[in-house]
């Protein structure tokens, strides 16, 4: 009990030097709402490679010369040939393409007796800006190729029919600001004590350095959860943007998603001297992860090198699974390997921060 009882209070501290610091409240509050509002409204995508699955039912001449008009630029890249309409499913969920492309087996007849050849094209709506960019791609190239017009193309987008960019920001957003708020007041929370003047007091307490450990740990991952819940209120009742998932999943992945980032935040704490080298080390890490995440320009579009990286990203499977949940609907059997990169970070930085810890503390 009075293991517990000393986590409590340093808990407890914890929250009530989060919370009363007038800078602290600024940092927690205002950049929910400013963000959510700036990656809601104004946010945009660019696009240079577009991987792609096939599912040609034609398999004739036609179809042959329209894939090689459509490989031709470069930006289109064949990553699977399907074979029947029940892979379409998995071609897209997986990752493994951002769009199917599906030519109708009479396509060669039709266009040889001047009638509409169809082709169909599917893309994933839960990259809203990458689809619409992909689909207007498709739409020209077809142009191109057929300019008496007799093909008729038809574009589906799951999960996101509209296309809304918000649809897609949004929901990840709750991933990248848990990651920023945790990793930057973890990392802050032994050298703002230093700096005043409180750390020395923090040493003769009866609180071991495992304890304090826990209490440093459990209220930035409070609160980076609650801010999440809160982008997650103004996605589903301000912008409308319509909940397929369930929710305790989404407190689920948050959960171990806030733990991964508690280590690496608590690793950075714990080799800092000022807080000026805190912010130093959470901006070092933080733009390569958000640029890394797939947040701004989906995965597969990346060199390979850098796909390889990202699997030491927590952040990429956190906003994957976020998305997954929110818009698709997904379960848990759908998303749980997702846990394992972010679990595993968390088992790595969290030992590496109790280490450094004991170091600093003894």
């Amino acid at each position: 009990m009075n293991f517990f009882n000393r986590v409590r209070c340093m808990i407890h501290k914890e929250f009530l030097s989060n919370v009363k610091d007038p800078k602290t409240r600024m940092i927690i509050i205002v950049p929910v709402i400013v963000q959510s509002l700036l990656f809601g409204y104004a946010a945009t995508f660019n696009l240079e490679r577009v991987p792609y699955a096939l599912l040609d039912l034609s398999h004739s001449e036609s179809a042959d010369n329209f894939l090689a008009k459509l490989e031709g630029g470069g930006v289109f890249q064949r990553v699977k040939n399907l074979a029947s309409t029940n892979e379409i499913a998995e071609a897209i969920d997986s990752g493994a393409a951002l769009l199917v492309i599906t030519i109708a087996p009479d396509f060669e007849r039709e266009l040889l007796q001047n009638r509409a050849g169809k082709i169909q094209v599917i893309t994933d709506g839960k990259n809203s800006m990458t689809a619409a960019v992909a689909a207007g791609y498709v739409g020209r190239i077809v142009d191109d190729f057929n300019p008496r017009g007799i093909i008729d193309l038809s574009v589906i987008s799951w999960y996101n029919p509209n296309l809304i960019t918000r649809w897609d920001f949004l929901p990840g957003l709750m991933g990248m600001m848990s990651l920023i708020q945790v990793m930057i007041l973890s990392g802050l929370s032994v050298a703002r004590e230093r700096e005043q003047g409180t750390f020395d007091q923090l040493l003769v307490t009866p609180l071991s350095p495992f304890e304090i450990l826990i209490g440093k740990m459990v209220a930035p991952s409070i609160i980076g959860i609650i801010q999440a819940i809160m982008i997650f209120l103004i996605c589903r009742y301000f912008f409308g943007i319509p909940f397929a998932g369930n929710f305790l999943l989404i407190l689920l992945t948050l959960f171990i998603f806030a733990l991964s980032c508690t280590g690496i935040g608590l690793s950075i704490s714990a080799i800092s001297n000022s807080m000026q080298q805190v912010m130093v080390y959470c901006f070092f890490l933080l733009l390569p992860m958000v640029l890394l995440s797939g947040f701004a320009t989906p995965i597969a579009t990346m060199p390979e090198v850098l796909q390889i990286a990202t699997y030491a990203n927590p952040l990429r499977f956190a906003l994957d699974s976020l998305r997954r949940v929110y818009l698709e609907g997904c379960g848990f059997s759908d998303i749980a390997f997702n846990f394992v990169p972010m679990i595993a970070v968390a088992a790595v930085t969290l030992p590496v921060a109790a280490w450094l810890f004991r170091n600093k503390l003894s």
